[in-house]
């Protein structure tokens, strides 16, 4: 498994809080075009609000995407992932939309399950996993997750059709559980260990964790990303992992140096994007900012009203678009829009 940029995609939308079918068709173009290796839909950065009744929004948002990729026709693999959440049975329901729409893997959240048991949550791992291959999701608890044992990542790594896990705990200790746990299981070689931990990005896909094992010494490592940190600058997200895999072929000085800056670059531009000062409250609306910038969205518009950029936070994407200008990959997106934008279609 080479690993590759998994792009959380976001949610578009009109001024009047209704989908923009034509930007969230651009949105998936540009994924692709930036070279992502796949998108994740209906997950937190495209709001869990799309499941309401009266928004409805689940399975337009799954088509759209679906519909773009296959379009594109690619020759290189590209992953369709579907976001799943919610109860057991509204799990196993979402899983089988996300399949009827060609989705290869689901990335099934244990968030808003506070109340059960590991034994319960485990259960219901195992249902969605008969309908669809499951992508974990450790989720911090500060935007609605929770502490996991070690004992209960042992047994979710030993699940048939677990084929990923994607790891935003935003915490080392919690995260090296989960490599713990798969560096000791039966399954090491075929679940692939994705990092979500927004706060350390470039560390987590520059590490190898070791562990003594009863086979062994044996080695995990994040393979790539899900990340709605990469919903932006998508463009320069591939050229970071490419030369990551690089440097791990041939690791030299200058370029560990160089790496480990980047890393500091990214978790600064990560915190004025996802608002940690105000506990991620503008995380979605920052990403969207970047967005409307770059000419993908029109605006920064929720579908909760309240959702808007924190006090300061837009000075905050000032600040880090002057200070960390290689990071942004708006030449790229007007190149983009300029001789593609005709692309998008709409139905009508």
């Amino acid at each position: 498994m080479q690993g590759t940029v998994i792009p959380a995609h976001p949610l578009a939308l009109n001024e009047d809080r209704s989908l923009d079918e034509y930007h969230q068709r651009l949105l998936t173009q540009y994924y692709i075009r930036a070279g992502a290796g796949g998108i994740a839909v209906a997950v937190h950065s495209t709001q869990f609000e799309i499941r309401d009744p009266e928004v409805n929004l689940f399975e337009k948002v799954l088509q759209l995407a679906s519909e773009e990729v296959d379009k594109a026709d690619l020759t290189r693999p590209f992953i369709k992932i579907c976001g799943i959440c919610g109860p057991t049975e509204q799990a196993v329901n979402e899983a089988s939309i996300a399949l009827k729409h060609g989705y290869h893997a689901g990335l099934l959240s244990m968030g808003g399950l506070r109340d059960w048991t590991e034994e319960r949550i485990l259960e219901r791992v195992r249902k969605v996993a008969e309908i669809i291959p499951v992508f974990g999701f450790y989720l911090q608890p500060s935007v609605g997750g929770r502490i996991f044992s070690y004992d209960f990542w042992s047994k979710f790594v030993e699940t048939d059709n677990v084929v990923a896990i994607k790891c935003a705990s935003f915490n080392r200790y919690q995260t090296l559980d989960v490599m713990r746990a798969l560096a000791n299981s039966s399954r090491k070689h075929e679940v692939a260990m994705y990092t979500g931990n927004d706060d350390n990005i470039v560390n987590d896909l520059m590490t190898t964790y070791r562990f003594a094992t009863a086979q062994g010494e044996t080695e995990i490592e994040f393979k790539g990303g899900l990340l709605g940190h990469w919903a932006v600058w998508t463009r320069k997200a591939v050229e970071l992992l490419e030369q990551v895999k690089a440097w791990k072929q041939n690791p030299g000085a200058e370029l560990t140096r160089q790496l480990l800056s980047h890393a500091i670059a990214v978790t600064d531009s990560n915190a004025a994007l996802f608002d940690p000062s105000h506990d991620f409250y503008g995380c979605i609306p920052g990403i969207h900012e970047v967005l409307r910038r770059q000419g993908l969205m029109k605006g920064t518009w929720c579908i909760n009203p309240e959702e808007s950029l924190s006090p300061g936070q837009k000075e905050e994407i000032d600040r880090i678009y002057r200070e960390y200008p290689h990071l942004n990959d708006d030449d790229f997106v007007k190149v983009f829009l300029k001789t593609n934008i005709q692309s998008a279609t709409i139905d009508k």
